[in-house]
């Protein structure tokens, strides 16, 4: 590991930057945390949260590797999130009312929209968790070093997984999009 420009400060040679340096670890990672949170949670501000916790974390744990340690924290936050759910869905009998939908849009073409997230939604549901967490790890911008790390996968079968869970996607999808045609 090299030392930056202070001296003092170790530089990560795969990012370039000091270790310590969390305003561009931020910059850098923190859109691709909040997408790959986004969609685990399907909430953006529940995921935008979920990413502030994983960073307040890294801060107080100094990781050597904070881009892979961030990923891993908010996967587990994640986790814990969808389980606080369940308990909250199975204790609580209260119907949630859907949003209104927001003046001046198109209600067809919303409606639409809603429909293909609820599809792609219900098709990664369909996915076993290693194809779920390497496609959203790959989309997330993760390398495939970073993806194997994160799944246990070896490097080599990265490449593999990934390419089979994106056929599953898009079977899961082509499925569920016969069947809600069928029900119309």
């Amino acid at each position: 590991m090299a030392l930056g420009p202070d001296s003092e400060r170790p530089v990560s040679p795969a990012w370039g930057f000091s270790l310590t340096d969390w305003n561009e670890i931020y910059r850098s990672t923190f859109p691709d945390l909040v997408r790959f949170l986004h969609r685990k949670v399907w909430d953006d501000e529940r995921a935008r949260d979920l990413a502030q916790e994983a960073f307040v974390r890294a801060l107080r744990h100094e990781p050597k590797r904070p881009r892979a340690w961030l990923f891993q924290v908010a996967a587990n936050l994640a986790k814990d999130e969808a389980r606080m759910v369940l308990r909250r869905k199975k204790h609580l009998a209260l119907l949630k009312s859907e949003r209104e939908l927001e003046s001046g849009s198109d209600p067809a073409s919303e409606l639409d929209e809603r429909a293909r997230w609820r599809l792609v939604k219900e098709a990664l549901e369909g996915l076993s968790d290693r194809d779920r967490d390497v496609l959203l790890l790959w989309d997330a911008g993760q390398s495939y070093t970073e993806i194997a790390e994160h799944t246990g996968l070896a490097v080599g079968a990265i490449g593999t997984t990934l390419s089979r869970a994106r056929k599953r996607l898009a079977e899961n999808y082509r499925e569920r999009e016969e069947a809600d045609v069928a029900r119309r």
